[in-house]
């Protein structure tokens, strides 16, 4: 990343609420003992996190440090927590070549799993095996100066798009509106350029079967450059690319003068067909008030670009992480969303999933600019647990469901006021863990 973005994160209200009952009447003395209430049920107690975990963290992180007094961009960073002997432990690696890893997350390679990362200003898209050491080392896949004014790689997603066995990559980018695919064969990997758009930024990729005929689809999130002032405007797109079939830039959801850097595509509600879920970004005025809350989208195979179904409202202004899983082991899966200011929210679908979904507050004191989230299962007990890196608290909290609510706790406590960004965290084996 190169510059500053530019942190406010609002305050937090919280508001107590006192109880009290009261009665009136006539005084009359029963004729047998009054029945003792039944006592509540109990609730169940935050269920231990057990003492080792077949896979661990990996977060992508931007890092800033002092010179002359001022912030300034720090080498690359990735942070990797696993537990062992009921301790998280945390290690890290940086990379000098670049100032920001976006990402970082399993490759499932011919010759064994790598740790894929994406790499801004110098844009690089790299894979990560341990050496004999125990060290991770790394093979540059795709390097690129893209020749605008940044040059980043900011997503990827992996996944078999050509129909041939082989684990492709698809990747977003800054700030020429390059999306690609990387295709592994023998002797590396080549890359196929889907799109160039120039001046637009490329957030986010995501990838499913929407129409259910065999042929995976690409979804991307291409907007103009990046507006955080009051009142400014920053328009965008979600669009598809079809590789398997030769099929360029197509839009499938208009969010007129406003944007998405955060999609999801999955089978969320269960009916056996992928759906897209689109975080539209609020916006404040000039007086910095709140006009437009995040929407969270809803669009099915040929839902026109402008005929998205809200299923939530957010009250807030940013909300860049969807993530879905099941969170009490119900067989049902659910969304998470992590919001800019306004914490942690639960979106249930209902009866109609293309209506409104239930919203519930899982933690209002959380939050982070990006706010990296994702659910999983790490302890391999088949219910997903929540990960989630809250920033302006500089911990990472797990959140487990109780039998009632997902309870929080916290695994990590950064030890300094060092400026950080948790740009996402995912799970990875524990054998591509540096020692």
């Amino acid at each position: 990343m190169t510059g500053r973005h530019a942190i406010a994160v609002l305050g937090l209200a919280l508001a107590a609420c006192a109880l009290a009952g009261c009665g009136s009447g006539e005084e009359t003395k029963p004729t047998a003992p009054t029945p003792a209430p039944a006592p509540p049920p109990a609730v169940p107690a935050a269920p231990a996190t057990p003492a080792d975990l077949p896979k661990g963290l990996v977060l992508s992180l931007a890092q800033f440090v002092t010179q002359e007094g001022k912030p300034v961009p720090g080498p690359a960073r990735l942070e990797f927590l696993a537990r062992t002997g009921g301790t998280w432990r945390m290690t890290a690696l940086e990379d000098p070549e670049s100032n920001v890893f976006h990402k970082a997350m399993l490759y499932p390679g011919a010759d064994g799993p790598r740790l894929l990362t994406l790499g801004g200003s110098a844009a690089i898209v790299k894979a990560w095996q341990k050496n004999a050491a125990g060290a991770l080392e790394a093979t540059v896949l795709w390097k690129k100066d893209f020749g605008g004014k940044f040059s980043r790689m900011r997503d990827a997603e992996i996944a078999d798009l050509y129909g041939d066995g082989k684990q492709d990559i698809a990747v977003a980018t800054h700030d020429q509106g390059v999306v690609a695919v990387l295709r592994p064969g023998e002797k590396g990997f080549t890359v196929v350029e889907l799109d160039r758009q120039p001046n637009i930024f490329v957030h986010e990729i995501e990838i499913g079967d929407l129409d259910h005929d065999g042929k995976l689809e690409v979804y991307a999130t291409p907007s103009e450059p990046n507006q955080l002032e009051a009142g400014a405007k920053q328009s965008g797109h979600v669009v598809r690319y079809v590789p398997a079939l030769g099929k360029k830039r197509e839009v499938v959801a208009d969010l007129g003068d406003r944007h998405a850097k955060e999609i999801l595509v999955g089978d969320v509600d269960g009916d056996g067909t992928d759906e897209l879920y689109v975080s539209v970004e609020g916006d404040i005025n000039d007086a910095k008030e709140l006009v437009h809350k995040v929407e969270i989208r809803r669009y099915d195979a040929g839902t026109p670009p402008t005929g998205g179904a809200v299923i939530a409202t957010l009250d807030d202004r940013l909300s860049r992480f969807l993530t879905a899983g099941d969170v009490d082991g119900d067989g049902k899966k659910e969304l998470v969303a992590a919001a800019f200011s306004s914490g942690l929210w639960l979106l249930r679908p209902g009866a109609d999933p293309k209506g409104a979904w239930k919203v519930e507050s899982i933690d209002t004191d959380s939050a982070g600019f990006e706010h990296a989230a994702i659910l999983c299962d790490l302890d391999g007990d088949g219910t997903d647990e929540l990960y989630v890196a809250s920033d302006q608290h500089k911990q990472v909290r797990r959140y487990a469901w109780d039998g009632r609510k997902l309870a929080r706790e916290v695994i990590y406590s950064r030890p300094d006021e060092r400026p950080i960004f948790t740009w996402n965290l995912m799970p990875i084996p524990r054998e591509l863990i540096p020692n």
